[in-house]
């Protein structure tokens, strides 16, 4: 491992005040994102499955995500947070041996989602809990600081609404998570609502309404930490798409006239390096 990230990472997690983290999907946008100033890296498990050809949905494994994950905490000198879905088991112990796995990669934290992928439905209430519980407790087990997520991913699948989704991050509190998260929620009110209902750091995501209120609403809500999602992905396939759709059915190389000159790129890569 070429660096310790856990207290750094850590320490970022500040209600209030609010860091980015840079959802990155291979080496080279992670040492991009660094040399831009980014703080902290967060791997974005639809960003990775789409360098793979897939959809999103737990159709990468978990050895294939463990070894991204390895190779974007070597990129740079900044932590990295896993998007480890949720967990790659259904047990307990499953989800409590990837967390052990996660830590032997390099990542200074990780997210467990509690939906049972790739479909929608979310785990029952109490299943629910002892998976972040189990997880919480290998997480202390380790041997070195680790940063865990709970995520009640229910409003952003339509499992269920967000009064349930608070009950469950109250729960994943007292079951011993670092932080929570509740995706895609919709509005400032809720932002506010969420990260007044417990104790701990709460992750926004930065997506739909809420991308509209910009860092300082949202850290005014009470975020500590902001995170993108496979957002920064998808603006790149946005420009894919739209610059070769021009280019396949009308013969306009026009969109690719005004792009980022590989100058620049190679600056950033270098800096990203230094982190």
């Amino acid at each position: 491992m070429r660096h310790d990230p856990g207290p750094v990472f850590r320490a970022l997690h500040k209600p209030g005040n609010p860091f980015i983290l840079a959802n990155a999907w291979d080496v080279g946008s992670a040492r991009v994102l660094a040399g831009l100033g980014a703080e902290a890296i967060g791997t974005t498990s639809a960003g990775f499955a789409f360098t793979r050809g897939l959809p999103d949905g737990a159709r990468i494994s978990l050895e294939e995500a463990l070894i991204h994950s390895a190779d974007l905490v070597a990129a740079t000198n900044l932590p990295v947070s896993g998007d480890l879905e949720n967990g790659y088991a259904d047990a307990p112990d499953g989800v409590a041996q990837t967390v052990r796995l996660a830590c032997e990669a390099g990542l200074a934290g990780a997210s467990i989602e509690d939906i049972r992928l790739p479909g929608a439905e979310a785990y029952d209430f109490d299943l629910a809990v002892e998976r972040i519980k189990a997880a919480a407790a290998e997480a202390r087990a380790l041997p070195r600081d680790f940063v865990l997520l709970a995520r009640a991913d229910g409003v952003m699948t339509g499992a269920y609404d967000l009064d349930e989704a608070i009950r469950r991050i109250q729960a994943f509190e007292a079951a011993g998570a670092d932080a929570v998260y509740i995706p895609v929620l919709p509005d400032a009110a809720a932002v506010k609502r969420v990260c007044s209902s417990v104790s701990v750091p709460v992750n926004v995501l930065a997506v739909e309404a809420v991308a509209q209120m910009g860092r300082d609403a949202i850290a005014e809500a009470g975020a500590a930490r902001i995170s993108l999602g496979s957002a920064l992905a998808r603006a790149t396939h946005s420009v894919l798409v739209s610059a070769a759709t021009a280019m396949l059915e009308t013969g306009s190389f026009g969109e690719m006239s005004d792009t980022v000159p590989g100058s620049r790129i190679d600056e950033l890569l270098k800096r990203g390096v230094r982190g």
